[in-house]
């Protein structure tokens, strides 16, 4: 037994020593993606790539509540690395990657050495060799890129600071659910231009919806999405929420102070209290059959009133279960 051991031993390094002269390389991943299809925004992405997904994501949904097996990615390793704390993004990705047959590794950065000091790319181009793909959650949109540059896989970004595209998607995927169809309809965004609001204005406009941004002044969104919007004639940025919401067929908000933003608490609701909250009578002004969209968690009270909220549960957590249907598709 011992001296079959030694062989069988001698004969895998044996291919490892004949590997250079014979020009192969048994782990020949590039150190830059070349050709690798990443989510890093919806900027990247067209409308026919946007207005796919959300099929997909629809015939996902189909299969798994029909009991369909859909292990489209059966035997892929997937790593998703948590910077940030995490509800809806951990748990639809770890469950969403097992539903398709493939193995979801968390990591945190306590869990890696970039939490130590590590350069991004020198991460990635390790994990790039372990993993078929890669969800990051983090700050930094650099960190991303950087990531989906140096990893040779495909990268998804679960959020950063600038961008929330995985939200977007569940959520376009929501509205199209409830309202039949997303060109032509009226999405109005009530309060903080944020990474959220960022990715909304995108991917909505993509699909051909018409988007009012009611935002107050120093809360606006960043420039870069703002030239994007300025290439549509269907998109205005505002003040006055009321004027935002008025025929609305969507009303979407989102907290006023984001991780990372808690010592701007006391100035954020300064600008934003009295105004810039979904309530009975802001709804009353949309459409009768005007739905509403929070990506959670929800601050009851200040965004959002808990009287809202309630009598919009339903597609409010129809859009947190799509988060898992979408970012299958993904």
């Amino acid at each position: 037994m011992t001296n079959t051991i030694v062989k069988e031993h001698q004969k895998v390094v044996g291919l490892y020593e004949e590997a250079p002269a014979k020009g192969i390389s048994f782990y020949q991943k590039p150190q830059k993606a070349v050709g690798a299809k990443h989510l890093l925004t919806l900027l990247d992405w067209s409308s026919e790539e946007v207005l796919d997904t959300l099929d997909l994501a629809d015939r996902l949904k189909a299969d798994l509540k029909a009991g369909k097996p859909h292990q489209l990615i059966k035997g892929s390793n997937v790593a998703l690395i948590f910077s940030k704390a995490s509800t809806r993004t951990r748990c639809s990705f770890d469950v969403g990657v097992n539903q398709l047959g493939g193995h979801a590794v968390t990591l945190t950065a306590a869990d890696t050495q970039m939490g130590r000091g590590e350069p991004v790319k020198d991460t990635a181009r390790v994990l790039g060799r372990y993993f078929d793909g890669i969800m990051i959650r983090t700050t930094s949109q650099s960190e991303v890129e950087e990531l989906a540059e140096y990893s040779g896989v495909p990268v998804i970004n679960g959020l950063t600071e600038d961008y929330h595209p995985c939200q977007i998607l569940a959520d376009l995927q929501t509205m199209r659910e409830h309202k039949g169809k997303l060109e032509g309809q009226k999405l109005a965004w009530i309060g903080d231009g944020n990474n959220v609001c960022h990715s909304m204005i995108i991917g909505a406009l993509k699909c051909g919806m018409q988007v009012v941004a009611a935002c107050p002044e120093g809360y606006h969104p960043n420039q870069k999405v703002l030239d994007f919007a300025a290439g549509y004639g269907n998109f205005e940025l505002i003040k006055d929420p009321k004027k935002a919401a008025k025929n609305a067929d969507i009303l979407v908000t989102d907290v006023w102070s984001s991780m990372g933003h808690e010592q701007e608490i006391a100035a954020r609701k300064a600008a934003f209290e009295g105004v810039y909250q979904i309530n009975q009578q802001l709804l009353s002004l949309a459409k009768s059959d005007c739905i509403v969209q929070h990506c959670l968690p929800a601050h009851r009270g200040e965004e959002i009133t808990e009287e809202v909220l309630e009598s919009h549960a339903t597609e409010i957590f129809d859009e947190a279960e799509n988060r898992l249907h979408a970012q299958k598709a993904v």
